[in-house]
C-alpha cells in the first residue's frame, strides 16, 4: 500500500466512526466526511446530523478558512449528492472549494440524488469508489434497501412455542417468551422506523406498539405505529396516545402500501402484530428478515403463529438463510433472511 492509500484508508474509518454520530432512523442516511491535505494529513471532518441540516462534505469544508480546501483529498462514506433539495449539491460543494480527489465507499442509489462522481469528474476531480464499501453496505443497510428498492425493508417477528402455537386454545398469548426475549424485542422495535399490527391484534390485545425498557419507560427512539386492516382503531385504544400519530391503511395492496411509507422516509418496518398480517407479508413475498422468538413449551391447538402462505407444493416454497441464533433467556431467537434464487444448473 502506498502512503497515500494508508492515509484515505484512516480517514474513511474515521468517516465510519462520524458516520455513527447522525441518526440512526429516519429519511436520511448517516454520512461521515474527512478532508485531507495533499499530503495527507486531516484537515477537517464532518457527519450528517438530519434531514434539513449540512451534508458530511458541507459540514466539514465549513471549518475550514475559504481557500483552505484547494487540492485536498474529500474521504467520504456515501457518494457525493447531486440534487438540490433542503441543502445544495455536495459534489457542487467540492468543486467550487478546489477538493481535488474525492473516494467514496458506497454508491448513491436515488434517483435523484445520484450521479455526483460522474459531475465530479466532469469538473476535473479524481473520483475513486469502493474503498471499505462493505463496511458501509452494513452500516447503513436499511437506508441503502429502501433506496434501491422504493419500499421499507420489512422484518416480520413472531413469538411461539416450540410446536409453532402463538397462542393457547382460549386464546391468550401473553406471555410465551420470557423477560430476556421481550427486551430484545424493544430494542429492535427502537431501532426501526415503524411497527405495523393488524386491526385484529389492536382489538384484541390492545399494544402500545411503544418500544420500552425493562421499568416500561419509552426508549428514546419510537417506531412509527402503522396499522392494516378497514376497522377503526378504537377512540380509547393505547395507540392513540402513541407519541408518533397512528397510520391506518385498509387496501389489501401490501406493495403499494410499502412504496407510500417510504415516501413518508420509513426505510424499515417491523410487523409485529398476528399471523394473519404476518402470513400476507410472507404470502406476498415482501419479507426480508424472520425474527423467530421460539419458548420451550407447547401448546397444540389451533393458534398457528402463522396462516395460509399459497404454497402449493414443497417446492414453490420460500426460503430463508438462517443469520444467526441466540439464547435469550429460556428462549431462542432465529433470525433469518431471504435467500437468493438459486441459478438453474445446465447438464443432466
Amino acid at each position: 500500500m502506498t502512503a497515500g492509500h494508508d492515509a484515505e484508508l484512516r480517514a474513511m474509518r474515521r468517516a465510519i466512526e462520524l458516520a455513527r454520530r447522525g441518526p440512526a432512523t429516519g429519511a436520511n442516511p448517516q454520512v461521515g466526511c474527512v478532508l485531507l491535505s495533499p499530503a495527507g494529513e486531516p484537515l477537517a471532518e464532518g457527519w450528517h446530523r438530519g434531514a434539513g441540516t449540512a451534508h458530511a462534505e458541507v459540514d466539514a469544508l465549513a471549518k475550514l478558512p475559504a481557500g483552505a480546501a484547494h487540492g485536498a483529498t474529500a474521504v467520504v462514506t456515501l457518494e457525493p449528492c447531486n440534487h438540490t433539495g433542503r441543502t445544495g449539491p455536495c459534489a457542487v460543494a467540492l468543486v467550487e472549494a478546489g477538493v481535488a480527489r474525492v473516494v467514496y465507499a458506497v454508491a448513491d442509489p436515488g434517483r435523484a440524488s445520484s450521479g455526483g462522481a460522474e459531475r465530479l469528474r466532469a469538473a476535473g476531480v479524481e473520483v475513486e469508489h469502493g474503498l471499505l464499501s462493505d463496511e458501509v453496505e452494513a452500516a447503513i443497510g436499511d437506508w441503502l434497501f429502501a433506496a434501491r428498492a422504493r419500499r421499507p425493508r420489512v422484518t416480520v417477528k413472531w413469538a411461539s412455542s416450540l410446536d409453532g402455537r402463538a397462542a393457547a386454545a382460549d386464546g391468550t398469548s401473553q406471555w410465551i417468551t420470557g423477560p430476556t426475549a421481550r427486551a430484545d424485542v424493544h430494542r429492535r422495535r427502537a431501532a426501526a422506523d415503524a411497527i405495523a399490527v393488524g386491526t385484529g391484534t389492536v382489538i384484541a390485545d390492545d399494544p402500545a406498539l411503544t418500544a420500552r425498557d425493562a421499568d416500561g419507560a419509552l426508549l428514546a427512539h419510537q417506531p412509527v405505529p402503522v396499522v392494516f386492516g378497514r376497522r377503526a382503531v378504537p377512540a380509547g385504544a393505547a395507540l392513540r396516545r402513541h407519541p408518533h400519530q397512528l397510520l391506518q391503511y385498509d387496501g389489501p395492496e401490501l406493495a403499494a402500501t410499502l412504496e407510500d411509507l417510504a415516501t413518508r422516509g420509513i426505510r424499515s418496518l417491523f410487523v409485529e402484530g398476528g399471523p394473519t398480517l404476518a402470513s400476507a407479508f410472507l404470502a406476498a413475498d415482501l419479507a426480508d428478515e424472520l425474527l423467530v422468538y421460539l419458548a420451550p413449551t407447547l401448546l397444540g391447538g389451533p393458534g398457528l403463529a402463522l396462516g395460509e402462505l399459497g404454497v402449493p407444493t414443497i417446492s414453490a416454497a420460500p426460503r430463508f438463510t438462517f443469520s444467526a441464533v441466540e439464547r435469550l433467556g429460556d428462549d431462542v431467537l432465529l433470525v433469518a433472511h431471504r435467500a437468493a434464487p438459486t441459478t438453474p444448473t445446465e447438464g443432466n
